[in-house]
């Protein structure tokens, strides 16, 4: 672990807002010289503070309205690996995200659809026919709010 300073905390900040910021308007806006911002980004990002930058796309924008987080308990854990569940789940272009995790189900899922009759057909062709699953109990997303997290 590094020690962040308040300009690290800017910067971060900063990225996570516009992750395709150069490092020279990072250092603009924050009174630092280009090569000064420049060798702050790779300095976090050599350290593992910056893993990647992603380009979040607008689901509604791209005609899938609806979210559901899907819990998933295997039926047969001893029979099936969780690789195998973990792979099957990852080609299905739906599944935006799986998790693993310790609790009442296995398995956690984000699932985009179209609409309610594309996420039926999504579970019945898809997540039902998982190697492995059991138990799944869906909740559809109704709203979201995004906070900004740790660096405020």
């Amino acid at each position: 672990m590094i020690d962040l300073d308040e300009t690290d905390r800017a910067i971060l900040r900063a990225l996570r807002a516009d992750a395709a910021l150069s490092a020279g308007e990072l250092g603009r806006r924050l009174g630092l010289s280009q090569p000064a911002a420049w060798r702050r980004i790779r300095r976090l990002t050599e350290s593992g503070v910056i893993s990647g930058r992603r380009l979040v796309l607008d689901r509604e924008a791209l005609g899938f309205g609806v979210t559901v987080f899907l819990g998933v308990k295997l039926a047969t854990k001893g029979r099936v690996s969780l690789d195998e569940f973990e792979r099957a789940a990852s080609a299905i272009p739906e599944v935006q995200t799986i998790e693993h995790v310790l609790g009442l189900f296995d398995y956690r899922l984000k699932v985009v659809a179209r609409d309610l009759a594309d996420f039926e057909r999504v579970l019945r062709r898809r997540i039902m026919t998982l190697p492995g699953a059991g138990n799944v109990e869906a909740n559809v997303m109704l709203s979201e709010e995004r906070l900004p997290g740790p660096l405020g």
